[in-house]
């Protein structure tokens, strides 16, 4: 009788694919039980690993933690640039602009849940804390600085002159996204899909002049 031929050896996934597994992974466990209700064992079992997969990544939970913050941060921040790069780059109304943003910010809200549910556990951790400046504030200034000059960047480019400041806008704007994500996920039929992006219109071009009589 023939002896079996040996079983191939399983492939192992190259480092990168495991380390966005575990983001992801840990993204979803983080959300849905809190970060201090969570162990590196939960992350590593919701990515279908071994808790040695998360340690040969990520320090410790903290390092995972500070990972995730800056993922996260830089993950939003692409989806806002390429909400406004759908639009024609010659258009020249910046309302047009955040209505879209608007649009797409809610959007991707309803989607992904699980995205502001972190946020909002990430931002408990670093209040309670008291370290606003840890590695959550910086990313959030980070964040603030990349809004602004993209704001201010497009108005010099259409012409527009804003209604305040683009690092008063750029603050603004991320507390509205923050602020009606909250109200959509209590109260859905209550807050239209739309009213971001009217709001942010608004912000950017002012209150309308009124007509003469």
């Amino acid at each position: 009788m023939s002896a079996r031929p040996p079983a191939p050896a399983r492939r192992r996934p190259p480092r990168d694919d495991v380390r966005r597994a575990l983001l992801e992974a840990a993204a979803r466990v983080f959300a849905r039980r809190g970060i201090e209700g969570s162990t590196l064992d939960d992350v590593a079992a919701d990515a279908g690993f071994t808790k040695g997969a998360v340690y040969s990544n990520f320090d410790s939970k903290q390092a995972l933690v500070s990972a995730l913050v800056e993922d996260r941060t830089s993950a939003y921040l692409t989806l806002g640039l390429e909400a406004v790069a759908e639009v024609d780059q010659d258009a020249r109304d910046l309302a047009v602009l955040a209505q879209v943003l608007g649009d797409r910010l809610t959007a991707a809200g309803d989607e992904q849940r699980d995205w502001h549910l972190l946020f909002l556990e990430l931002w408990q951790r670093a209040v309670r804390t008291q370290d606003p400046g840890g590695t959550f504030g910086e990313q959030r200034a980070s964040l603030r600085a990349a809004v602004s000059d993209a704001i201010g960047e497009r108005a010099a480019r259409s012409g527009t002159s804003l209604s305040m400041p683009a690092s008063d806008l750029a603050i603004v704007l991320m507390a509205l996204v923050n602020g009606l994500a909250v109200e959509r996920m209590i109260a859905p039929d209550d807050v239209p899909a739309d009213l971001m992006g009217r709001v942010l219109a608004l912000l950017v071009n002012g209150p309308a002049s009124p007509r003469p009589v």
